[in-house]
This record gives structure tokens, sequence and C-alpha cells, in this order.
């Protein structure tokens, strides 16, 4: 049977520290994991704790991902139900954090293989020897030197990749989906606190949105050459945006009600993603998004699917 495993970076995943910093959650955790879904009386009552106590801890558990809620109507009024959603979790205290299933096709796409492109400036494109063509010149994005990219930033618009369905090429059925990059805000400098709606669309749905919190530029980052000037983004956070049965997440946390039957994968032979930062944002702070050679984690971005067994 198929397992569902987080892996944790501490210095990404706060929240999910937290949740699991208490003896408490930590039952709450194993209970459901052994019995399946529960009510918070009968959590409480199966732990011998008050249901406010309980119903605290939960809140903490939902709010860094690490279980899911849904309220139903009861006989009297609603209850609400909690699902575990991870069987293992694993925090890794490296920076190359990667998972290795096996029931999962990834493939690593390089940031400069987009197949269509739409920015506004301030904009660019470097690879790890230097800048490529000219700053703030959207039809830079042209250059055939993009196939060297290792870092893309532009204010508005999006780009988009096409990627191989190898599950279909296989003939396995997918049972989630997952995308994972390295994603900053963009500014001109950097500035921590610059929050930015970057939205994820997939085969012309839009997935949702996660909002970065600023433009990284407080120490360099692990991968960023030396050349590149200290001044400017340096590195940004490694997400997971992942669609399956029941809805779409980031970083476990619940983003949109979009599935993966939404996205109609069996009868596409490609998987294309759009990243960017929409017009109508509510936080229209830019984006860089970071590949081979520059940030924290030295990867490409990889689509990972995983197959029923």
């Amino acid at each position: 049977m198929s397992r569902n495993f987080l892996v944790v970076d501490p210095e990404e995943n706060q929240a999910v520290l937290k949740g699991l910093a208490s003896p408490a959650r930590i039952s709450i955790l194993k209970l459901l994991q052994s019995k399946g879904p529960m009510n918070v009386n009968d959590i409480a009552e199966v732990l011998g704790s008050p249901q406010s106590s309980v119903s605290i801890n939960i809140q903490v558990l939902q709010e860094a991902g690490l279980i899911r809620t849904e309220t139903i109507k009861a006989r009297k009024g609603n209850q609400k139900i909690c699902h575990t959603l991870y069987d293992e979790i694993l925090i890794v205290l490296k920076n190359d954090i990667k998972e290795t299933e096996p029931d999962a096709i990834d493939v690593s796409m390089p940031l400069g293989l987009y197949t269509s492109f739409e920015v506004s400036a301030p904009c660019g494109l470097c690879s790890v020897d230097g800048i490529i063509g000219l700053l703030d010149v959207p039809s830079t994005f042209l250059d055939p030197d993009r196939m060297k990219t290792g870092l893309i930033w532009f204010t508005r618009g999006h780009v988009e990749y096409q990627f191989p369905n190898n599950a279909r090429l296989a003939n396995a059925q997918i049972r989630e989906l997952e995308f994972v990059l390295e994603l900053s805000s963009e500014v001109p400098g950097t500035s921590a606190d610059w929050p930015s709606d970057i939205t994820l669309g997939v085969n012309g749905v839009e997935v949702g949105t996660w909002t970065s919190p600023g433009d990284f530029g407080d120490k360099r980052g692990v991968y960023t050459p030396d050349w590149w000037k200290l001044k400017g983004s340096q590195y940004g956070k490694l997400k997971s945006f992942r669609v399956n049965d029941e809805g779409s997440y980031v970083d476990g946390l619940r983003i949109s009600d979009i599935r993966l039957d939404d996205l109609k994968l069996d009868v596409h032979h490609s998987i294309r993603l759009r990243i960017g930062v929409r017009d109508d944002a509510k936080h229209p702070g830019g984006i860089n998004i970071f590949g081979r050679g520059f940030g924290n984690y030295d990867q490409d971005i990889v689509l990972r699917l995983r197959t029923r067994t």
C-alpha cells in the first residue's frame, strides 16, 4: 500500500516543527493514524483530555498542514472530522532535499526551457556565467542563451513549461501531482518584507496561490555565484505544490478545492505548468525562480507524479 511522506526542512517549515513540539499533539496524530478519521469529541474521550484543549491542538495541527478537517452535519448541529495527512514525517538537515519513492516518476525541467512567456519589467535572466541579454527587456526572454538560465525574475506575468506526462506513457494511474521549485518575491534590491502572490496553474486550470513573504538577500545563496551582486536576490523558499484527489496544497496547507480530475491528466500527453503573478494580485510583489547554480537548493523545476500501486 502506498504511504504518504512529508519531508521537512526545519528552516522552511517552522509551523510543522511547532505542530510536532507537543506530546498531546503527537498523541492526536498517532490516534488518527491508527484509528482513522475521528471527531473532536471522540478524540478527547479516547485521550482523556478536555475538549477545549483538543480543539486548540487540532487548530495548531491544521495550520501546520499535518491534518485536514471537514465539518459534517450531526444529529445535533455539526461536528468536525479530523483526518491525518501523512504516515511518516522526515526532518532533513541538508540542503539537497529529495524524496525517494518507488511509486514516483520524476521529471526535472531546466528554468530556461519555458515554452511561452508574458512578463513585465523589471525582468531578466541569468546563467551561472552572467546576465543573459538585456535587463528589463521582455524580448530578452527569446534569447537562445535562455537555455542556460539559472535565475528568472519579473514583476507581473508568467512563464509556462510543458512536461511530458510519463505516467500516461507508462499506463500508470496518477494519484498525486507535485511541483517542487525555489521561489521568492522580487523587489529592486532585496527586502525580507515584500509579499507577493505567486499563482500556479496546470493545464489551463488555476490551482492556487502562495504568498511569498519577501525577496531574500540577508546572506549569499548557498549556490549563488560570487559574481552576482550581494544586493540582488540571493535565495528563495523551496515550495511543494501538490494536487491529489482531495484538493491542492502548498507544503501540506490547502490552497484550493482543485482536484486531479479537474486537470484531465488522463487525456493530455503533456502537463503544462504556468507560474507567475496575476495582474490583479492583492500583493503584486514580483517573482524570482531559482534553478541550478542559484539559490539554496541547486535544482531545476521538478515534476513528481505519484502513481497508484
